[in-house]
């Protein structure tokens, strides 16, 4: 199978573009938010870092064992999700001509780009999506040891200093599942793409207004900024 790779029609690069873009700043936007407008995934690192200095004196260190254990398995839950989305969607290509004809059933669909066509910037995030949980899960393990190399004694001058190092990991580790996460997000917005480039357009939007909201207006934003008493 050939797949249609000529020139895109105007509105479709455009939509193409607007999604490129939204995902990238919109990452950009929450990884290096305003000084006065902190994100979500920024104030949850001095978080990580408060955890890491609570566990050099937290005896017995079963809790911290069981909540590293608890992240490494969402990652690989995510990964796994992403790996067979991608069978599904590479399927899909190899099976154009039926779902050409449903998306040309749909009743807001519009003339464009082949189905497959439409289907490579999905896969495409999603196999991003997959690489940054599979390296989100190498670094919480890579976290796990740095744990587990931090001496019993809070009063060894090592004990802070390697619990330090085991945060900075755990914050780089998040932000990669984060990514990995808007990754998603953005692939779902793709699949609007079927519907044509209003759809695209329009699902990007959505899928920008809801990271944006969550990260810098949501609830839990406003309970995690409540620090004090």
């Amino acid at each position: 199978m050939t797949l249609p790779l000529g020139p895109l029609a105007p509105l479709d690069a455009a939509a193409l573009l607007a999604l490129v873009i939204a995902w990238t700043l919109s990452g950009w936007l929450i990884e290096n938010p305003p000084r006065g407008r902190p994100s979500v995934s920024f104030l949850m690192q001095e978080y990580r870092h408060d955890w890491m200095r609570t566990f050099v004196t937290r005896q017995p260190r079963i809790f911290d064992a069981q909540l590293i254990d608890s992240l490494r398995q969402g990652t690989a839950f995510f990964a796994s999700a992403c790996l067979i989305a991608i069978g599904g969607g590479v399927a899909l290509i190899g099976n154009a001509a039926t779902v050409q004809n449903l998306a040309d059933d749909l009743p807001l669909a519009s003339p464009g780009p082949d189905v497959a066509l439409r289907m490579l910037p999905v896969i495409a995030l999603l196999a991003n999506a997959l690489l940054k949980f599979v390296w989100a899960h190498r670094l919480f393990g890579y976290c796990s040891i740095l744990m587990a190399a931090v001496p019993n004694d809070p009063a060894d001058p090592l004990a802070f200093h390697r619990a330090g190092q085991a945060a900075e990991i755990n914050i780089t580790a998040a932000k990669s599942f984060n990514r990995g996460l808007r990754s998603i997000y953005f692939a779902l917005a793709a699949l609007a793409w079927l519907l044509g480039p209003w759809g695209l357009l329009i699902g990007t939007g959505l899928s920008t207004a809801v990271l944006v909201r969550r990260e810098f207006a949501s609830h839990s934003r406003q309970v995690i900024l409540s620090r004090q008493p």
